[in-house]
């Protein structure tokens, strides 16, 4: 059996009406549970409960994360409080008694700030509300930049952003290329000239608000699961000014040993050597793929078949990278998330193909290929879902 190839619209696509689906959050076993934390783990069962399902009541809630009435009620109180959860109104029915006040999220009451750094030219960002709904955008060109001067783009796309949003500010979730630290430095992204750049903690302190900083193609990754329906083992290809890759398996994020889990950018692809790329090998797999080399040979090609030469090879090198990791995860699916006027089409399909030689179609047939439905704003929703996780605990 093939690959299965399944196409989905890239630029201009929005969440749209998706549900959200959880991820699993991996905790750390041994630690001892204090009251505090027992009381901020209710809390977020709370606020998760609701954000899953609106509407409902305080013996609904107590029912459903298995609390007592007393307990819903105070943390409820706190909740309202903080202005978290809202009371909509009785619920209307034809039970027996008081009829009972439902509850919700507050879920425009609060902002979500989420910037996409893995565009060749541009830094992207949006504000969202809690459901991940975008309610503006901003971006800033930053061709040739890097360095100290890339971080302080990010800083200025911050504060345009943090200017227009009309809610509280919840947190801000920053996606960006290369290797991140759990503390989210930039351990290393070759393409900015970055060696640990502490970019989490300059924009908190720059701005004065929660931020998470996290691997592009990580956060990706989480939108995907989240609101893409993507498949519980799955792996997707971030393409963009670089090429990285977050890996799902059992539904959780893959960090690896040194945050580097699916930093497939960087390694070499065939023996045949290749073009120099920043980190300073050759033959890397973001020298066939990396948008800015991919378009500059495209833009060079002679002809039709020319182009689709080219696309047809970035897609085999893009195979010949995968086939181990899908083999030995046996993973489920495979998404691409880039411009679709490129990884659609001529270089899916030789990917598929690649992938379909190099693995076993015993165990690996019913694979499924397919570019992302969230398009451009897949960063900015994954960069929701992270802020969501960090300060509500909603997972």
């Amino acid at each position: 059996m093939r690959p299965k190839v399944a196409t989905g619209a890239e630029e201009g696509t929005q969440r749209g009406g998706a549900s959200f689906r959880a991820v699993s959050v991996a905790t750390r076993s041994g630690a001892r549970l204090l009251p505090e934390h027992a009381r901020a783990h209710n809390r977020s069962l709370v606020l998760q409960s609701l954000y899953r399902a609106a509407g409902l009541s305080r013996a609904d809630l107590a029912r459903e994360v298995g609390l007592t009435r007393v307990t819903i009620s105070d943390l409820v109180a706190d909740l309202i409080a903080e202005n978290l959860v809202i009371e909509l109104g009785v619920r209307n029915d034809a039970r027996p008694g008081k009829p009972a006040t439902l509850l919700d999220i507050n879920r425009t009451g609060f902002a979500i700030i989420g910037i996409d750094l893995s565009y060749d030219s541009i830094f992207r960002g949006a504000v969202t509300d809690l459901d991940g709904t975008v309610l503006h955008r901003e971006q800033l060109d930053v061709q040739g930049v890097s360095g100290t001067a890339a971080v302080d783009a990010v800083s200025e796309l911050l504060d345009r952003l943090v200017a227009s949003a009309t809610s509280p500010v919840l947190g801000i979730g920053v996606g960006s290329p290369g290797v991140i630290a759990a503390n989210g430095t930039v351990l290393s992204a070759p393409n900015f000239d970055w060696r640990e750049v502490p970019l989490q903690e300059i924009l908190a302190e720059h701005s004065g608000l929660p931020v998470q900083v996290a691997n592009d193609a990580n956060v990706a990754a989480l939108a995907e699961r989240s609101f893409g329906g993507g498949d519980p083992d799955m792996i997707l290809v971030r393409v963009g000014r670089g090429v990285g890759a977050g890996v799902v398996v059992a539904g959780t994020v893959v960090q690896g040993a040194r945050s580097a889990a699916g930093e497939i950018g960087h390694v070499v692809v065939g023996t045949d050597g290749g073009a120099q790329c920043a980190c300073g090998k050759e033959g890397c797999l973001e020298t066939w793929l990396a948008i800015p080399r991919l378009q500059a040979r495209i833009d060079g090609a002679a002809s039709a078949d020319d182009r689709d030469r080219i696309l047809a090879e970035a897609g085999e090198r893009l195979g010949i990278a995968l086939a181990p990791v899908v083999g030995a995860l046996n993973l489920g699916e495979v998404v691409l998330s880039g411009p679709l006027d490129l990884l659609d089409g001529t270089l899916i399909s030789s990917t598929a193909e690649t992938l379909r030689n190099r693995t076993m179609a015993v165990f690996h047939g019913d694979l499924t290929l397919r570019m992302t439905t969230l398009g451009r704003d897949i960063v900015v929703l994954g960069a929701a879902v992270m802020v969501l996780t960090g300060q509500l605990g909603v997972s």
